[in-house]
């Protein structure tokens, strides 16, 4: 792998961090729309059930936004959400806070502490920084999923990328 410069390391975390505030809406209000009687609603017995999905997106999210900051992954680290965060709304509320201080950290780490080369369980070996852009792609691939929980939920789905179907309809509705 060819290394990473400091200013290299320094453009992508701002890039990354700009997604991540833009994605963390998103998948705030998709969390948000979970019915708070359909926690354990799930479309398949392979599937995850809506909450367990739910808090694997924000718990991936708070654990791999935290390498760069840790200069490590720990993969047998902790759960990081309280265990009093039991609803949609209470879980979307910790992951609106968690991830507004998480991108705070990481405004002031250096160059190279985004540089460093972390390992991941063996895989592979990436420079801090870049584990911003996987745990983006982690939670917009799971965000996915659980978007489409939602309508088989009887809830609807909030605008993602632009207006979704029932954003607009809301929109409309409301004579807009």
């Amino acid at each position: 792998m060819v290394e990473m410069t400091g200013d290299q390391a320094t453009f992508l975390l701002g890039i990354f961090m700009g997604t991540l505030k833009q994605e963390s809406r998103a998948t705030r209000d998709v969390i948000a729309a979970i019915p708070e009687d359909q926690g354990d609603y799930k479309p398949d017995e392979c599937s995850k059930c809506s909450m367990e999905l739910a808090r694997h997106i924000v718990n991936g999210e708070a654990r791999l936004t935290s390498i760069p900051l840790e200069g490590k992954f720990d993969p047998g680290g902790p759960t990081t959400i309280p265990e009093n965060v039991k609803t949609p709304a209470e879980l979307a509320a910790w992951y609106e806070q968690n991830i507004a201080d998480k991108l705070q950290k990481l405004k002031a780490l250096t160059p190279e502490q985004l540089t460093k080369p972390i390992d991941f369980r063996g895989l592979f070996q990436l420079p801090a920084v870049m584990y911003l852009e996987f745990a983006s792609n982690h939670s917009i691939h799971h965000r996915g999923q659980l978007s489409a929980y939602l309508r088989a939920m009887g809830s609807k789905v909030p605008a993602i990328y632009g207006e979704s179907y029932d954003s607009a309809a809301a929109k409309k509705a409301a004579g807009g």
